[in-house]
C-alpha cells in the first residue's frame, strides 16, 4: 500500500471493529444478552460519532474488579486491537468526507468485478491476463458511459 498507493487513507472496517466491541460487551456482562446488545450499540455509536480514541478511553476506564478472567482477557484483547488501529479509526472524519466506513462495497466489487469472471469453471489465468481483464471489467461495470468513452478515445 505504501509503495503503490501512498496517498490512500486506510480505514478499519467499522463493522469488524464493532464485532470486537460486541465480544467484549458479552464477556464483560457475563451472558446478559440483552444488556450486551445495548452496550454494544452504545459503544458502537460512540465509536462512529467520536472516533477510535474516544471509545478506547471509554473501554480503558471500565472497572474490571470482580469481573471474570474471560472478561479481563476480552478487555485486554479488544483494547489492544483498538490501540493498534487508532490511526485507521477516524470515523467522524471519514463520514464527513462521504467515505465508506465498512468494507462491504469492496467485498461486493471483488465478487462482481473479479470473482464472477476469473473464477468460472475451467478458467486459468496468469498475472498479466488477470490484471488486464480486471481493468476491463472495472471499466465495463463502472459508471455509465465509461466503456464507450474508453473505446471512442482508443479508436480515434
Amino acid at each position: 500500500m505504501d509503495v503503490h498507493f501512498p496517498r490512500a487513507v486506510r480505514i478499519l472496517d467499522f463493522y469488524h471493529a464493532a464485532e470486537h466491541l460486541g465480544d467484549l460487551a458479552k464477556a464483560y456482562l457475563g451472558g446478559d444478552q440483552v444488556a450486551a446488545e445495548e452496550l454494544t450499540e452504545e459503544w458502537g455509536h460512540q465509536m462512529k460519532h467520536e472516533g477510535g480514541p474516544a471509545i478506547l478511553a471509554t473501554l480503558e476506564a471500565l472497572g474490571l474488579k470482580g469481573r471474570s478472567a474471560a472478561a479481563k482477557e476480552a478487555h485486554r484483547l479488544v483494547t489492544g486491537y483498538l490501540r493498534n488501529n487508532l490511526h485507521r479509526m477516524d470515523y467522524p472524519r471519514y463520514r464527513k468526507e462521504g467515505w465508506q466506513i465498512g468494507s462491504g462495497h469492496i467485498e461486493a466489487a471483488c465478487k462482481t468485478v473479479v470473482n464472477q469472471r476469473l473464477k468460472q469453471s475451467g478458467m486459468r489465468w496468469g498475472c498479466d491476463g488477470a490484471d488486464t481483464l480486471c481493468h476491463l471489467r472495472a471499466l465495463y461495470l463502472g459508471e455509465e458511459g465509461q466503456w464507450d468513452a474508453f473505446w471512442e478515445r482508443s479508436i480515434n
